[in-house]
């Protein structure tokens, strides 16, 4: 195959997945907007988690919320749990790094706030961990998934499983779900 024969069938198999998700997953998209709206509304925190890539998205996604998505608008409350290096250095070091996000839940996240878990496999400890801290807590918590949802899926209050098992493809999902979300947020908030 030609490079840009290769070009072709990976953005046409990312785009039929796109169709796939908007067709199948339009009313579940809109209903986890409605929990970040809702959290918003009533003052809570959305925060985001994951590991690797997702971790990346967890902070691009804080950032649109925090700073902007579509225009300027009042900063709403929104923080990846992926960001500081001291507390996960040291977190992973002395307890462990299956609790690096737990730890964070169990310190700072509170009743009427959203966690938001981003999972390609939904199997990593750590992300699993996030979800039973905040479950204790009386946290709703949300996931946008991969390959079956894995574990996570049976802990949080609801999730977008992204129906593909290539991990690129669901990253590239998930992050396209959240920019959708974000602009749901938006527009219901009229920021």
């Amino acid at each position: 195959m030609t490079p840009a024969e290769q070009a072709r069938v990976g953005l046409a198999g990312l785009a039929a997945l796109a169709s796939q998700v908007a067709e199948q997953h339009a009313t579940d998209i809109a209903r986890l907007a409605g929990l970040y709206v809702d959290t918003l509304r009533g003052g809570g925190t959305l925060w985001f988690a994951g590991n690797g890539g997702s971790a990346a998205d967890a902070q691009h996604v804080a950032a649109e919320y925090m700073v902007r998505y579509g225009h300027t608008r009042r900063a709403l409350p929104a923080v990846a749990l992926t960001t500081d290096t001291s507390l996960l250095t040291a977190c992973g070091n002395d307890l462990g790094f299956d609790a690096v996000f737990a730890r964070q839940v169990e310190a700072v996240v509170r009743p009427g706030d959203l966690l938001v878990l981003h999972s390609t496999s939904g199997e990593s400890a750590n992300v699993v961990r996030a979800a039973q801290a905040a479950r204790a807590k009386g946290v709703r918590v949300v996931a946008l998934l991969g390959k079956g949802g894995g574990a996570v899926r049976r802990l949080v209050d609801d999730s977008l499983v992204i129906p593909a098992d290539e991990t690129s493809h669901v990253q590239e999902l998930q992050l396209a779900v959240e920019h959708v979300i974000c602009a749901i947020v938006e527009a219901q908030l009229k920021t």
